[in-house]
């Protein structure tokens, strides 16, 4: 098993301990998360659905993130994440909700905002969602977004094992 798929696993039997579902809010992976998590079998009981919201207009129909919010901070921000990871929470079954926002590249990066740059959104059912701002170096497009879901995952892992 690759270590996407252990960390995919490790995530799916936290979240079996917990008897919760999970749901994931993609931008800049574009689905890479949720691919990994029902790659696993039996992943059905623990994973309730993913949006894939690359653009803004799906962020606001699909996950509510407000349309001030992406104007005042832009879709990489720490507030989108955060209202990525709550909107995905409210608007699923799920339990634990794992989002993420970012430049993967080659191209539309700024001084600002370089390409590598992701903000991830967690949200757990009883608790104010979390936001984390890493900085991927530019690797390419594939490295900086398979960093992306095994950060995810991670951060998953860890909230749930706490």
């Amino acid at each position: 098993m690759s270590e996407l798929g252990e960390l995919a696993d490790r995530f799916l039997k936290a979240c079996a301990a917990r008897k919760i579902l999970s749901a994931t809010a993609e931008s800049c992976t574009g689905g890479m998360i949720i691919s990994v998590l029902t790659d696993i079998p039996g992943s059905s009981s623990m994973v309730d659905r993913g949006f894939v919201t690359y653009s803004n207009d799906a962020k606001i129909e699909m996950l509510g993130v407000s349309p001030v919010t992406l104007d005042a901070h832009g879709a990489v921000s720490r507030d989108t994440a955060l209202e990525m990871a709550a909107g995905a929470l409210a608007r699923s079954h799920a339990g634990i909700a794992l989002a993420v926002t970012g430049i993967a590249g080659p191209d539309g990066g700024s001084a600002e905002k370089p390409v590598g740059l992701v903000w991830f959104g967690l949200a757990v059912t009883g608790q104010p969602p979390i936001a984390e701002r890493h900085q991927f170096e530019n690797k390419g497009r594939d490295f900086i977004r398979r960093q992306t879901v095994r950060t995810a995952l991670e951060m998953g892992i860890a909230a749930l094992s706490g």
